[in-house]
């Protein structure tokens, strides 16, 4: 068998393998989370902000994926903001659950909105 003709093999044996790797699934399903705290930043009216990440939660729960950290600690404090504090408090202790990492932070901001620390 020639150098060539083994060469070739190898290519179309290498390449039928690498053609059939799928990428890898992604852990978690982000919707419009980061442009979203791209607007927080820029000021955009905070009632837009929750109505859009409300809408995109329910996207994300209907296709079985779970909502990347940091999504309910943002979408707690948006709801701060707006003065529903019952809701803040469900959205900080999701994150907390979910994330069992966040706890202490979420602890810290759950203590400091009772005491009305954080805005």
């Amino acid at each position: 068998m020639s150098k060539a003709l083994k060469l070739a093999l190898m290519l179309t044996a290498a390449a039928t393998v690498a053609g059939c790797q799928t990428a890898p699934k992604s852990l978690y399903q982000w919707e419009s989370y980061q442009p979203q705290v791209y607007e927080y930043f820029k000021g955009e009216p905070k009632e837009q902000q929750v109505e859009v990440m409300e809408q995109d939660l329910q996207k994300i729960n209907a296709s079985g994926h779970q909502a990347p950290p940091g999504y309910h600690a943002h979408l707690g404090m948006l709801y701060l903001s707006m003065g529903k504090d019952d809701q803040m408090v469900q959205e900080l202790r999701t994150e907390k659950a979910l994330f069992p990492e966040s706890a202490s932070y979420m602890d810290f901001l759950l203590k400091n909105a009772n005491a009305g620390d954080v805005k």
